[in-house]
């Protein structure tokens, strides 16, 4: 059975994230509907990550498994058939043992902050009106990278085998009215990007000192953490693998 892996992207904002939900809408179902009558077979999809409620993605990779791969134009198909909110990019073949979650080996996320109410960007940023020192933010950053153990960040009961990471990049941005946090790392754990998002304006803010920062991640108590900025302003911008043997099935 071919392997097929998925380059997509979705606004999250009607979806209850990626994974099946027993009793909502989320990603991962209405994908498997529309390719499993595609297929014209049950077709079971498993997803790099687990975004949450309200979360998005422009760059989102899934893998599944299918007896065979159904005629041309299968990006075309798919596409008129998904809502607007779910775009495919591209379809590839690859190796029968390619996961899209454990073959990851970065993620990149953003997230957005306006400084001025936006009627056209409501579902895609968080809006703070208070002014932000992204100076300090961005001290926080050095000190965010220096440190591999983000358990102050980590969801509350959240049954990781580690809580260790290797954060490559963290920076803030500003242009104009619009605040951007870029972050990337080999992996995240649960709610981490906006726990971290939420204690750095604490930073900028000036309710939290540098060094009340570094205190905060040595904790590894969530307790101790500032609050977890709402959903809306995530977005999953990349994850990266070994692309080697990697065919593309067709472009549209």
């Amino acid at each position: 059975m071919p392997r097929i892996a998925i380059e997509l992207s979705y606004d999250g904002t009607a979806y209850h994230g990626w994974q099946r939900q027993p009793n909502a809408s989320s990603v991962q179902q209405v994908l498997e509907e529309q390719f499993s009558r595609i297929f014209q077979e049950d077709i079971s999809m498993m997803g790099c990550g687990r975004t949450d409620t309200g979360v998005h993605a422009r760059h989102f990779i899934a893998h599944f498994d299918a007896e065979a791969i159904p005629g041309n134009n299968l990006i075309f198909r798919l596409n008129n058939m998904l809502p607007a909110d779910i775009s495919i990019h591209k379809l590839y073949k690859v190796h029968p043992k390619f996961h899209a979650r454990f073959n990851a080996t970065e993620r990149s996320y953003s997230y957005y902050i306006s400084t001025e109410k936006d009627a056209f960007s409501r579902f895609h940023q968080f809006t703070v009106y208070r002014k932000l020192d992204l100076n300090k933010m961005n001290d926080a950053c050095v000190i965010l990278k220096k440190h591999v153990d983000f358990g102050a960040f980590c969801k509350s009961k959240s049954q990781n085998k580690t809580n260790r990471c290797e954060i490559r990049h963290a920076l803030w941005t500003q242009h104009d009215n619009l605040i951007r946090f870029d972050i990337t790392a080999d992996r995240f754990l649960r709610n981490m990007v906006r726990a971290i998002v939420g204690t750095m304006i604490e930073v900028g803010e000036n309710k939290l000192t540098l060094s009340g920062f570094d205190e905060v991640i040595q904790s590894q108590n969530r307790e101790e953490a500032g609050y977890s900025v709402p959903a809306r302003g995530l977005f999953l911008e990349n994850v990266v693998y070994n692309q080697e043997n990697w065919k593309e099935i067709d472009s549209q």
